[in-house]
């Protein structure tokens, strides 16, 4: 839903500033148009020659060489902006967009615009923690300016402290989160569930699964993009931090259960991505199991069947990975889980299933319609599955 998007990228002279090239080519990437403005000391920094080539635009430096494609006034990129974003934003331009300061093209367009505007900060800790710098901050969210917190860790001046530039992947989480306000399922409450169960054996040990919560996390951040409020529930997995959703951690088939009930309540749709264990131990071990020259025999008993047991009036989503009879043993699980939807996919296929960034799956619904997908990347999977989720909401 951000692609066609106009995005422009304020760069500011700080350090960090080599940071926004991955900024502005990941959004590049996912198909956002991006036009850089840089302040003078950024160009110190990183050049402009390095965002040009990566975002194919110009590179605005200053209020008197504009690009033949603008106009002379700086209205035309803040009417051109869909949203403004300075990554890395200094104390400086903080300081002069708090006090309605225009004397760059940066500070000139921000305040020309109407669109949102993100400020990702990035400076000394003592010049961020200094009272004037907290004040110009406050001044600026109290008239809607959104604010990414910096991290915290080594800085520029060698100290460590709170101040470096937050990570890019929030960054972009948190562009998309802004730019998904008119999306397709803006207004919607998706639960969305990711990752593989562990059933203890002791507290060492577990019964597990290859699920590495990659299709899970991609249906969460495609929800996201599309404006939907997203609770994301997911057992353990490898993957980094999300953006812009709600998350809950739990480990086993047990608290999957307990916290989808919860969840659901006024939910418009349920995606169970998540690979949830179909059986546990009995009877697990207080403590360690110690290894000895007999063998280990465990009483393995059915965990609870979150996607059957949970009841109410939303879309029902789940998945079914399987290695034989695809489509059959799909057909079965959807009508024996009252789903409105299933995805299934053959886990032989070393290019589809755990672990892997890319999955081919097959889409049935309720009333027997089949639509076979090629290979494609998890996030293109994942826009397809909600396509069809948006369908289903349409219609009541």
């Amino acid at each position: 839903m951000t692609k066609g998007k106009t995005v422009v990228l304020g760069i500011t002279g700080s350090i960090a500033a080599y940071k926004a090239a991955d900024i502005a080519s990941k959004l590049t990437q996912s198909g956002i148009k991006v036009e850089v403005v840089m302040t003078e000391p950024a160009t110190r920094f990183i050049s402009p020659l390095t965002l040009r080539s990566i975002t194919g635009r110009p590179v605005v430096t200053s209020m008197w060489e504009l690009s033949s494609e603008f106009s002379i006034e700086h209205v035309a990129l803040a009417e051109a902006a869909d949203i403004v974003v300075i990554a890395p934003a200094t104390a400086s331009v903080i300081a002069h967009l708090a006090a309605g300061m225009a004397d760059d093209m940066l500070t000139c367009t921000v305040l020309a615009t109407k669109a949102p505007v993100i400020i990702a900060p990035a400076m000394n800790d003592n010049m961020l923690n200094n009272p004037v710098t907290q004040e110009n901050i406050e001044k600026l969210k109290a008239r809607g300016f959104i604010f990414i917190e910096p991290g915290y860790g080594h800085l520029a001046s060698g100290k460590t402290g709170k101040g470096r530039l937050a990570e890019i992947d929030k960054i972009l989480g948190t562009i998309r989160l802004v730019l998904a306000r008119s999306g397709d399922m803006a207004g919607k409450k998706i639960v969305i569930t990711a990752g593989g169960t562990r059933e203890p054996i002791d507290p060492v040990r577990y019964i597990g699964n290859r699920s590495s919560g990659k299709m899970g996390y991609a249906l969460a951040e495609a929800a996201r993009d599309r404006g939907a409020e997203v609770m994301l529930i997911t057992a353990a997995t490898c993957l980094p931090e999300t953006t812009g959703m709600q998350v809950i951690d739990v480990a086993t088939a047990a608290e999957m259960k307990k916290a989808v009930t919860d969840a659901v309540k006024n939910a418009d749709a349920l995606i169970m991505a998540a690979a949830v264990a179909d059986y546990q131990p009995k009877n697990a071990a207080a403590s360690k199991i110690k290894k000895d020259n007999t063998g280990l025999t465990l009483e393995l008993v059915k965990t609870p069947d979150v996607l059957a047991e949970v009841k109410g009036d939303f879309v029902k989503v789940g998945f079914a990975a399987e290695t034989e009879d695809l489509v059959n043993n799909a057909r079965k699980k959807l009508k024996q889980k009252d789903l409105d939807l299933i995805v299934a996919n053959d886990i032989t296929d070393k290019d589809s299933g755990f672990g892997t960034d890319t999955n081919k799956v097959t889409i049935i619904d309720k009333s027997g319609k089949i639509e076979e997908l090629p290979l494609m990347s998890k996030r293109e999977v994942a826009d397809k599955i909600l396509d069809r989720v948006v369908e289903l909401l349409k219609r009541g």
